[in-house]
């Protein structure tokens, strides 16, 4: 009996301790490495967020006067159209603005549009070219007239073609090199600046608000295509990159191509692209209009010009529910202004609906500080000395 009590007490104290074991074995260990990689990691999230950078800067306009009713509405327009609540707003995909490029981000009175300064470089004062005796009589007659205010002569055929004609056989980079040293030659008119300086700061200064406010910003110009690539790369090519700058077209061809047609003949690995020496396409007017369509695609929603050239890009624009700005050539201080034709345009711009930007009034300055217009030289010297 006492042997059967035995067991019995036993078997009860065997049971009681198994159950123990099993109660310590399913509570969780304290993991002290787990809690330390744990406030480990809170300490290096603590360090990256107050090591992180600073948020960016809201865009703002540079070299734009105070009190410029412009600026303000170009700040006000773009507001309407990033703000996500507004009626007006519009996607970034289909913020498109588009720019003319002479007089209108670039001088063109240095005396006269850039290209045709390039041309007068090429054909009257480059010895390594030969130009045709009719060409280099008509552009020598008309740098003395540009120089001199007298009335320009008249041209045997378009300045596009004569500059066509004149690079003919180079390649395209050989002519975009040609153009870059030229850029590098003192502006007519002005000390203290390069022709490659003659940018208008205040509509650079656009360019990039506009670009940082989620805009594609397009160059459409009547000057050749890959010039304007040349001419801008350095200045708003961070913005504005190369297939986004569209101009005149001049003929492209093949050494081995000849007379063949482009659909005919087949690329060969000895060619390289050179210039035909003919203009297939002038991207003025409605020509600009035509080159929306075609190369962006999309209808721009804010437009900047500065000519009748630039007309009807600003009508395409506003018919489709954007704003049109248009420059005025008004300064005669700081840069070779015609007050009677800005006048003039100005009274066209209001009849559009177009809003106008006074140089003289709108921009703090236009080339900056360290451009002094001057004159231009004597009719009797080159105002584009030889680039060769």
């Amino acid at each position: 009996m006492k042997k059967r009590l035995f067991a019995l007490v036993a078997a009860m104290c065997l049971m009681l301790s198994a159950s123990a074991c099993s109660t310590a074995k399913t509570e969780p260990a304290k993991d002290t490495a787990s809690d330390t990689s744990i406030a480990a990691a809170s300490d290096e999230t603590s360090v990256k967020t107050s090591d992180a950078e600073p948020e960016k800067a809201a865009p703002k306009l540079e070299y734009w006067t105070d009190d410029s009713a412009v600026a303000k509405s170009v700040k006000d327009y773009v507001a309407a159209v990033t703000d996500e609540s507004s009626d007006k707003y519009v996607a970034p995909e289909d913020r498109i603005a588009v720019f003319d490029s002479d007089g209108t981000l670039f001088g063109e009175l240095f005396p006269t549009y850039i290209d045709q300064c390039l041309m007068i470089e090429r054909v009257a004062h480059d010895d390594t070219y030969n130009a045709p005796a009719e060409d280099k009589e008509y552009v020598t007659a008309l740098e003395k007239a540009l120089l001199s205010g007298e009335e320009a002569p008249k041209a045997p055929r378009s300045s596009g073609l004569i500059l066509a004609d004149a690079f003919k056989g180079f390649t395209v980079e050989e002519m975009r090199e040609y153009f870059h040293k030229f850029l590098q030659k003192p502006a007519a008119g002005f000390d203290g600046m390069t022709y490659a300086d003659g940018y208008y700061r205040p509509m650079v200064s656009m360019i990039q608000y506009l670009s940082e406010n989620d805009f594609k910003v397009f160059v459409v110009s009547g000057a050749e295509t890959n010039m304007l690539r040349e001419l801008w790369k350095d200045i708003i090519g961070q913005w504005v990159p190369p297939y986004q700058i569209i101009g005149t077209q001049f003929s492209l061809t093949a050494p081995g191509q000849g007379d063949t047609a482009a659909r005919d003949y087949t690329y060969q690995e000895s060619d390289k692209v050179i210039y035909g020496g003919d203009m297939t396409f002038k991207n003025l007017k409605m020509g600009k209009v035509v080159s929306i369509v075609n190369f962006i695609g999309q209808k721009p929603i804010i437009a900047f010009g500065n000519s009748s050239g630039d007309l009807a890009m600003g009508e395409y624009t506003v018919q489709n529910g954007g704003k049109a700005y248009m420059l005025l050539c008004d300064d005669t201080e700081r840069d070779y202004g015609k007050p009677d034709v800005a006048a003039s345009f100005a009274e066209d711009c209001k009849k559009l609906g177009f809003e106008t930007v006074s140089m003289k009034n709108d921009f703090a300055t236009i080339y900056g500080d360290k451009a002094v217009k001057t004159s231009f030289v004597s009719a009797d010297e080159p105002s584009v000395p030889n680039a060769a």
